[in-house]
């Protein structure tokens, strides 16, 4: 699989991830494989809500799955739109669709544009399309990457600190860029994704749909 690495040049890698993740190196983000140091397990999603989306992921977003655990990502820091501060509980109120991703990771360049899509077709107080540029040092060139391909739904977050990866990895939901978690109400994670997607598909419509009816 074609992978990108953050010096922007690609590199190959055959195994078991065939999703086209995009990786980031170790030196900047940690090692893989680190757990929870908390000391307290978080609680299961529910059998009910497990029971609707299992179903559902199929097709184009059929590398997505449900979490045993529902991690709480209340406390994860970022810059938001105004570029100040801010935690994801400050979004709560509203399930989420999380990505991560860089203007140097070509998979992440190239779902930007279905998750502008389905911003535009189901952003509401509901539901609402995160995606946190991870890009290093200020945040001209993202923001200038939107301006390139026209985003106009997608508000603009950014971590270039990349702590928000760092602690995704120590929890075993992030392996490499992109990354996709869908949030529910209170930040725990309902399901993640390593590897690119059509976020405008069908397969993920009906997702987000279903959610919103639960």
């Amino acid at each position: 699989m074609r992978r990108t690495n953050p010096d922007g040049k690609m590199i190959t890698r055959r195994g078991a991830l065939s999703l086209g993740v995009s990786a980031l190196t170790i030196g900047t983000l940690g090692i893989y494989g680190c757990s929870d140091t908390s000391g307290n397990a978080p609680a299961g999603i529910s059998e009910e809500l497990k029971a609707k989306i299992e179903p559902l992921l199929t097709g184009d977003i059929a590398a997505m799955a449900v979490r045993d655990s529902a991690d709480d990502l209340s406390e994860l820091t970022f810059n938001g739109p105004d570029g100040e501060p801010m935690k994801m509980s400050d979004t709560n109120g509203k399930y989420r669709l999380v990505n991560l991703w860089a203007t140097w990771c070509a998979p992440c360049r190239h779902e930007m544009p279905s998750l502008d899509a389905l911003q535009k077709a189901k952003g509401s107080d509901k539901f609402e399309v995160i995606a946190i540029s991870v890009d290093g040092g200020g945040e001209e060139k993202p923001r200038a990457f939107y301006d390139e391909i026209g985003l106009k739904n997608l508000a603009f977050y950014h971590d270039p600190s990349i702590n928000v990866f760092n602690t995704l990895k120590k929890k075993s939901l992030a392996l490499g860029l992109p990354v996709t978690l869908l949030l529910d109400e209170n930040s725990r994670v309902i399901a993640n994704m390593n590897g690119p997607a059509e976020w405008a598909s069908t397969d993920a419509l009906r997702l987000i749909d279903t959610l919103l009816t639960i």
